[in-house]
């Protein structure tokens, strides 16, 4: 099957725009901007806002459904495909544009940057001290094999499959806020002080709930959402009496062994096909499931920047059951005699303005803020016609399998290149 090789240059223009120094304004007047980073979440939260007409070269910052991306600083040559989330977006100017000249090399092109010979290669180019750095006359020089065309429509059916089933798990986590969203009479225009002081009186009942006084959870935007939830909705129950079991597992030791069970970290629950290198012997993991989740189960980070992945829900995929995920996030298991499905629970904590500043809001500490499983058990969820919870919760989980099986094609165009390239190089 093997035809030669040629400079990756020949096949793909791999471009990045010029270096960025943008005006931050703010969310009313600015577009979005995303980081190399947050580029590769499931769902990135904005955190930043340009001055458009203010930005050099704008137009090449924004990128289309089915770009291929790599990092470019830092952990450089992770490869990745833009899709409906990074539309309308300003993306940085960290991440290189690799697009192929001939679509029918779509497919391979992506499935060569995701082989491990390929990353090793453009991981041996970096340089740098502190922050690594990869060029782009580093990656258009990378050589990659040429293969049949039978082998390429393989790979771009895999591809387009990839950019299908990420547009397909978007699609469907917005249907099902949206669907949040009406059942509530909508979004309420909810003020935000960000660091601006407030007042709250000590004879707030919410004093008496917690054992914590901490001001975050009675900042005024957050007493709005509660108050419209209220209002809105057919009654509030906790996590708790819904249904769920809520909890982290404890501390434990982890020993690093290359053969040992596979180690998935908060961020890379959130991640868009994350790269789970870490390997622990077996110890337990903290809990008597061995620190092991079962599909279905709603996720949560525990630990970290309110700013950042704390606080957000993410359901469990059958793809999580053979690894370990760490302590620092916090597991939320429904009951055989829960109230609520448990998409809808994740809805109603992970909507961005109606649910997840109510679970923020409940983080403590101000080095490295933790949120408490007691805290979250104790949340009010709001609750709807049983037939719409139904339905919201049948969207969401049908968003999370979406992105969960665009991970498997995508590890599996990875392990197939690298058969393919160890193939070619064996002659």
């Amino acid at each position: 099957a093997r035809k030669g090789w040629v400079r990756l240059a020949e096949v793909a223009s791999v471009w990045m725009p010029g270096r960025l120094k943008g005006i931050q304004v703010s969310r009313e007047e600015g577009t979005p901007f995303l980081a190399a980073t947050q580029v590769y979440d499931i769902r990135p939260v904005v955190r930043k806002w340009l001055a458009l007409s203010r930005t050099p070269d704008a137009e090449a910052r924004f990128v289309r459904a089915g770009m291929i991306l790599v990092t470019c600083s830092g952990s450089v040559g992770r490869p990745t495909i833009a899709n409906a989330v990074h539309e309308g977006v300003l993306i940085s100017h960290d991440l290189l544009r690799v697009e192929p000249l001939e679509p029918a090399d779509r497919g391979w092109v992506y499935a060569y940057l995701r082989s491990a010979q390929a990353r090793a290669m453009a991981t041996s180019a970096k340089y740098g001290h502190i922050i690594k750095h990869l060029e782009v006359q580093h990656l258009a020089g990378l050589p990659i094999p040429e293969f049949p065309e039978r082998v390429k429509g393989e790979l771009n059916r895999a591809f387009d499959a990839i950019v299908r089933l990420r547009a397909q798990g978007h699609d469907l986590q917005q249907e099902a806020e949206r669907e949040f969203e009406s059942a509530l009479g909508g979004v309420p225009a909810i003020e935000d002080l960000g660091e601006r002081g407030f007042v709250a009186r000590a004879s707030d009942t919410i004093f008496l709930e917690r054992n914590r006084v901490d001001a975050a959870v009675h900042a005024p935007h957050v007493a709005q959402i509660r108050s419209h939830l209220a209002a809105r909705g057919q009654g509030m129950s906790s996590v708790r009496a819904c249904g769920f079991r809520v909890w982290v597992p404890g501390r434990y030791k982890r020993i690093p062994a290359p053969n040992g069970v596979a180690y998935r970290d908060s961020a890379d629950l959130v991640a868009v096909c994350p790269d789970v290198l870490k390997r622990y012997a077996e110890c337990g993991f903290g809990d008597r499931f061995d620190g092991r989740v079962k599909r279905g189960w709603v996720l949560i980070p525990c630990s970290g920047q309110v700013y950042g992945i704390i606080g957000t829900p993410v359901i469990a995929s059958s793809a999580l059951e053979s690894q370990v995920v760490s302590n620092h996030v916090m597991r939320i298991a429904s009951r055989k005699n829960a109230e609520i499905p448990a998409g809808y629970l994740a809805v109603a904590l992970g909507h961005p303005v109606l649910g997840r500043p109510l679970v923020k809001a409940l983080a403590f500490g101000s080095s490295v803020p933790e949120l408490d499983p007691a805290d979250v058990a104790a949340l009010n969820v709001v609750r709807l016609d049983e037939r719409v919870e139904n339905s919201i919760a049948e969207r969401a989980v049908r968003s999370a399998d979406a992105n969960a099986e665009a991970d498997g094609v995508e590890l599996q165009m990875a392990e197939k290149a690298s058969a393919l390239i160890a193939e070619f190089i064996a002659g």
